[in-house]
C-alpha cells in the first residue's frame, strides 16, 4: 500500500500513464472528447472492443475521475458517459499526442 509520501514521489507521467494505459482507454478519451455518450454509440465507434473491456474500461475512467456516468431514471434506462473536468484537462493534454499521430501517418504506417 502506497503511502501519500510515495504517491507524492511519483512522476507524473507514471501517474497518467496508470489513468490511459491499456489498448482502449485513449480511444475512450477521444470518443468521449466530443460529448456525452450512450454506451451504444461507444461500441459502435470503437471497432474490436467487447462489451465487457468497454465496461471495464468505462469503470476504471470513472474510477479514476476522468469520467462521469450520468444514469437517467427512464423506461427503458438510459446512461450516458461524458468527461469531468479533470478528464477534459486530460483530453487537452492527450491532443498534441493525437496531432503528432496524424503529422507521422505516413510514415508510421510504413513501418508497420
Amino acid at each position: 500500500m502506497e503511502t501519500m509520501g510515495d504517491v507524492d514521489q511519483t512522476c507524473g507521467m507514471s501517474l497518467a500513464i496508470d489513468v490511459v494505459g491499456g489498448k482502449w482507454k485513449m480511444h475512450l478519451m477521444w470518443v468521449l472528447a466530443e460529448g456525452p455518450v450512450r454506451f451504444g454509440q461507444i461500441r459502435r465507434k470503437l471497432d474490436g472492443v467487447s462489451e465487457k473491456v468497454l465496461a471495464e474500461n468505462l469503470r476504471q475512467l470513472e474510477a479514476s475521475g476522468v469520467v462521469h456516468r450520468e444514469l437517467y431514471a427512464e423506461v427503458p434506462p438510459r446512461v450516458e458517459y461524458s468527461l469531468t473536468p479533470l478528464g477534459e484537462s486530460l483530453s487537452v493534454a492527450l491532443k498534441p499526442l493525437e496531432d503528432w499521430g496524424d503529422e507521422h501517418r505516413e510514415v508510421l504506417s510504413s513501418r508497420q
